[in-house]
């Protein structure tokens, strides 16, 4: 008799590593999910994904077939924003919790990012074309009109439901473009920042909203975990690589930092930080070196 074949499950990481390995076959919702798995690994991916279409199914039963794009979008604000209940946690508006999908489905609250991606979902089941906006500070949707269709493209605050004008976005562009380093004389024109984010890139910037509450907190393990995602999402990315030894110092992970700064040193281009860095990584081969006694 044979012996019992035993399959092993994935670790979280290597889950979502296979899930983003190309941007052809990147499943974007399924992959934000599983970033929940770090702080609770039993979440299933699968039962995030059945959730929200339930919720799509539920809105789409109630949309007259002959509904024109614009009935559909003010049927979806009304059963996302007043019906179902989601909005913005203005409470606790950097508590973790708020980048995870299934906790956003549970709780009704998130942040732009999160609710964004719900709320894209329902939008894709009901015939409209909806698409993430990493704009600055704020992610945001937009929903693109048939042609000849006098609203043109709709710009949605998930965090609200509000109807963003072009003097809304405007206003919501200027603290960045008075930013240090910005050029006096230049303004990239506004439909710039109004450019769809690829899934990757959507992906990158949850993680980085993680990555800047959990560097804040100087919770390194947690850091960690966050950077090993990242430089599996971006591992041509540099400085991700670099602030990943960076969190493996900080838990005194010496040889696994240094190969991360040295792989920093050797690869980035134009690096500001090299002395910075090269300094940090000869304290860390100074601190990895077998003491005598």
């Amino acid at each position: 008799m044979r012996d019992p074949i035993n399959f092993e499950a994935p670790t979280p990481l290597a889950y979502f590593a296979a899930l983003v390995a190309d941007d052809d076959n990147l499943l974007l919702i399924e992959a934000a999910a599983s970033i929940a798995q770090d702080e609770f690994p039993a979440v299933d991916t699968q039962g995030v994904l059945a959730e929200i279409d339930l919720l799509a199914d539920r809105l789409k039963r109630r949309i007259p077939a002959d509904a024109s794009p614009v009935q559909r979008l003010r049927l979806l604000g009304h059963y996302f924003f007043s019906e179902l209940g989601f909005a913005g946690n203005v409470n606790d508006y950097y508590d973790p919790q708020n980048s995870y999908l299934h906790n956003v489905l549970k709780t009704r609250r998130g942040i732009p990012i999160t609710l964004s991606l719900i709320y894209i979902e329902l939008a894709k089941h009901i015939g409209l074309e909806a698409r993430g906006v990493a704009f600055p500070g704020h992610f945001l949707v937009k929903l693109k009109m048939p042609a000849g269709d006098r609203h043109g493209e709709v710009v949605i605050n998930p965090f609200t439901g509000q109807s963003l004008g072009r003097e809304d976005l405007e206003d919501m562009l200027q603290p960045f473009r008075r930013r240090p380093g910005a050029h006096p004389d230049f303004e990239a024109p506004l439909g710039l920042y109004l450019q769809t984010a690829l899934p990757r890139d959507v992906l990158a910037r949850l993680l980085r909203n993680l990555k800047e509450i959990y560097r804040s907190a100087q919770d390194w393990p947690r850091l960690l975990a966050v950077q090993q995602r990242l430089v599996t999402l971006l591992p041509s990315t540099w400085e991700e690589r670099r602030d990943r030894g960076l969190a493996y110092a900080e838990l005194s992970l010496f040889p696994e930092a240094l190969a991360d700064l040295e792989a920093y040193l050797e690869h980035g281009s134009a690096l500001v930080d090299r002395a910075a860095v090269q300094r940090r990584a000869g304290e860390l081969w100074q601190a990895s070196r077998p003491r005598l006694h």
